[in-house]
């Protein structure tokens, strides 16, 4: 019992821990780049995606409460394929995810060293994107880098520049108003709707959404709570804190710069027109950069280890061949076959930077891709939840979403929605990156049913017996 108190949380930690797992200053370019419509667009992503995400893991978490997440709940719902497929996603998402991180991180350097020009070259981008991931990888491979990293990592690429990009936004945009010739120019009530000229924006709805991609695990606290009826209400309190920030700091940029001039990955380009226009030092401009970047490396440096664990899992029950060697453990618990593979697999994908000469363009295919995927697990999650509830409807769960209706209409409302933002992002491209979209999320999704249907029953045993005589 005792045990039990020490793990309990408040409220209010649990609100800080689910913001602290999705919460980046990342996204915010995607936001101001979308316009007036934004406020539709984090409005359905926040109350019809993020939402229903946010319960069904809830129920998921108290129904099965032991470790795995996404992967277990789909593996207990619609079998060990779907199971096995999830382990995979959640992995492969790392491919085109980490490449958009990655990406991040040249214009932070470029602004540091006072030469901004460089932020916006594909070949240094490429390089600084191969020599982060690598650098993360061999740091990860021969130190604890979690240990390390503590909950400092936080405070300085999410915490402390958030609260600077708001209270420098604020500031600029009251001291001009919105730019005539800025992102929003002007307001009418017509502009919030995607429509005429309007419509280019529905490029930025799916990257809008992939700002609560992962709010999901936040579930694994749902059985620390004094009360699990506090669950929705910490859920409703973190996705409204998170909507209202981004907005503001969206909407800020969208205030002061013009469509032709916002670059995507970016983060550091509004402070630096914040301080133009407040008449602040340049040195603001390269601290800031440089906090930023220690936030994205030490953000690279978790997803370098964190993800692989699904693959580790899955080698280890023997759905992989023990010849790749993804079920052998290092010091740190990771497996350094997934996360030399892994790198190898990243820098590949980084080279759309060079096949799509436009940084923009480039940047968005590789947002989508991610998201594609990601949400491909969040169908699952779905369809799983759905057949759950219809199955075996008395299973033991200290959180339940509603009646069977209500389970219905709330996994439905999850798929229309993932449905309606992948039609209105894909309505707007160009059959170019629809293609790069299709093809790199299909084949990504498709693999691991392949990889399934030619799984040998010898593999588990040997692979019990190769970790039996390793240690």
């Amino acid at each position: 019992m005792s045990n039990k108190k020490l793990s309990t949380v408040s409220l209010g930690t649990f609100i800080g821990m689910t913001i602290a797992l999705a919460a980046s200053i990342r996204n915010i370019p995607d936001v101001a780049a979308a316009g007036w419509p934004m406020f539709l667009y984090m409005a359905i992503s926040t109350f019809l995606f993020a939402l229903p995400i946010c319960l069904i893991a809830g129920e998921f978490g108290s129904t099965f409460p032991e470790h795995g997440g996404p992967e277990l709940w789909v593996r207990n719902t619609l079998g060990d394929n779907f199971g096995f497929a999830t382990s995979w996603l959640l992995w492969t998402i790392l491919f085109p995810g980490m490449v958009v991180v990655a990406s991040a991180l040249p214009p932070l350097i470029a602004t540091a060293i006072n030469m901004p020009k460089l932020g916006t070259n594909n070949i240094f981008t490429l390089i600084v994107i191969l020599i982060s991931f690598w650098g993360m990888t061999i740091l990860n491979r021969h130190f604890d880098m979690a240990k390390i990293t503590g909950k400092w990592g936080d405070w300085i690429g999410i915490y402390i520049p958030f609260i600077v990009m708001t209270i420098l936004g604020i500031a600029a945009v009251i001291k001009t108003g919105i730019h005539p010739t800025s992102i929003l120019q002007s307001f009418s009530p017509e502009k919030i709707i995607p429509l005429g000229s309007g419509a280019k924006s529905l490029a930025y709805f799916s990257p809008i959404a992939l700002i609560f991609v992962g709010i999901e695990l936040s579930s694994v606290y749902i059985t620390r709570l004094k009360k699990t009826s506090e669950y929705p209400i910490g859920v409703l309190a973190t996705l409204a804190f998170m909507l209202i920030l981004n907005l503001i700091n969206g909407f800020m940029e969208s205030a002061v710069v013009a469509p032709t001039e916002i670059n995507l990955n970016n983060i550091v380009q509004p402070i630096i027109i914040y301080n133009k226009i407040l008449g602040l030092p340049s040195w603001i401009n390269n601290v800031f950069s440089i906090l930023v970047a220690v936030g994205v490396c030490i953000q690279l440096s978790a997803w370098v280890s964190g993800p692989g664990k699904t693959m580790l899992a899955s080698a280890r029950d023997g759905y992989i061949s023990p010849k790749l060697k993804f079920w052998k453990k290092d010091k740190f618990g990771d497996s350094p076959s997934i996360m030399y593979v892994q790198a190898v697999v990243v820098s590949v994908f980084s080279c759309a930077y060079l096949l799509i000469p436009d940084i923009n363009s480039a940047f968005l295919d590789l947002v989508n891709a991610t998201n594609v995927i990601y949400c491909t697990v969040y169908v699952f999650m779905a369809i799983g939840f759905i057949k759950m509830r219809v199955e075996k409807p008395n299973l033991t769960s200290d959180f339940k979403v509603g009646n069977t209706f209500v389970a219905w209409l709330i996994g439905l409302v999850l798929i229309i929605t993932i449905g309606v933002i992948m039609v209105a992002t894909f309505v707007v491209g160009t059959w170019f990156n629809f293609l790069v979209v299709a093809v790199i999320s299909a084949v990504i999704i498709i693999l691991p049913f392949i990889f399934f249907h030619f799984k040998k029953p010898e593999w588990a045993k040997e692979v019990d017996s190769l970790i039996k005589d390793n240690h």
